[in-house]
């Protein structure tokens, strides 16, 4: 199977670099690419290639429920367990791993809390009624970088986002501030976070009231209260932090920037949007 994919690329690598990166011969690729396949083995080989190729469009974070579904889009005609099966035959994973959890949230503060007025209820039948937001953190050689998100419930898309070598109000509001010039949305809008200082404060919560925004935020130390922002970062940092290691500010931020505007809100495909991207999904309701 990871013959099939080095002979289809040939052209675009070297032989002995895929040979290495792929974890064989190059001795063994020359010769099964002199032996004779019969046609099923030259269907699967030709379908292992599609496959390999598909992972690494994904930035090898697909597994078989997305690879079939990319495939079809492709016109491919090709059942999730066969995927399945030919993914695992040739050993093609989607990444997976975890890290340390610094803490983002600080509670403790003499702020008004707003109520739960979101109430775990994510679904939204249009853009702009809904936004979740939150704040996660990346590793680098220089120190923490946080990155503060505010995503769309109706379509999952991060309609706004800023990033920080600290943790002040100010990462928040320009969070916020991007995604009202995105959208200029209407007033009544459901905003939901958690009970972090950041939000509470004074200067967002002056922000808030100035577009008319409802405020709603979690009950104190319940992650499930904003499960969708929190699974937005948990997908964030399998695809793409776990799997670097930045040197410096500047290459995360080059980094999450190519991940979200590029990768994440036009083009990766999401379970609960039919598998497909957020911007798809949008474009969908013209």
């Amino acid at each position: 199977m990871k013959f099939a994919w080095i002979a289809e690329h040939t052209e675009a690598f070297p032989i002995r670099a895929m040979c290495r990166v792929l974890s064989v011969s190059t001795a063994g690729f020359y010769a099964w690419r002199t032996r004779p396949v019969c046609v099923r083995a030259q269907r699967l080989a030709e379908l292992a290639a599609k496959i390999a190729a598909a992972h690494v469009d994904s930035r090898c974070t697909y597994g078989s429920p997305r690879i079939t579904r990319e495939l079809a889009a492709q016109g491919v005609k090709v059942c999730e367990n066969t995927v399945a099966k030919v993914m695992k035959q040739a050993e093609i994973r989607a990444n997976v791993r975890r890290g340390f959890v610094p803490a983002t949230t600080d509670s403790s503060h003499r702020h008004p809390i707003a109520g739960n007025v979101l109430d775990r209820d994510f679904t939204a039948s249009a853009p702009n009624q809904k936004w979740v937001c939150d704040i996660t953190y990346i590793p680098t050689g220089e120190g923490w970088l946080y990155l503060a998100a505010v995503i769309d419930l109706f379509s999952r898309k991060v309609v706004g986002w800023s990033m920080a070598d600290h943790l002040r109000v100010d990462l928040v509001k320009d969070a916020l501030s991007m995604a009202i010039q995105n959208r200029n949305p209407a007033a009544g809008l459901l905003h939901h976070s958690d009970r972090g200082v950041q939000y509470a404060c004074g200067e967002y919560q002056q922000l808030l009231d100035e577009q008319k925004f409802v405020c709603s935020m979690s009950r104190t130390g319940n992650c499930y209260d904003n499960a969708v922002a929190e699974s937005f970062f948990g997908t964030f940092k399998t695809e793409l932090v776990y799997q670097e290691q930045y040197a410096t500010h500047a290459q995360a931020r080059a980094s999450v920037f190519e991940y979200i505007e590029v990768f994440y809100n036009r083009k990766r495909r999401h379970s609960s949007l039919g598998y497909v991207s957020p911007e798809t999904f949008e474009a969908s309701l013209n």
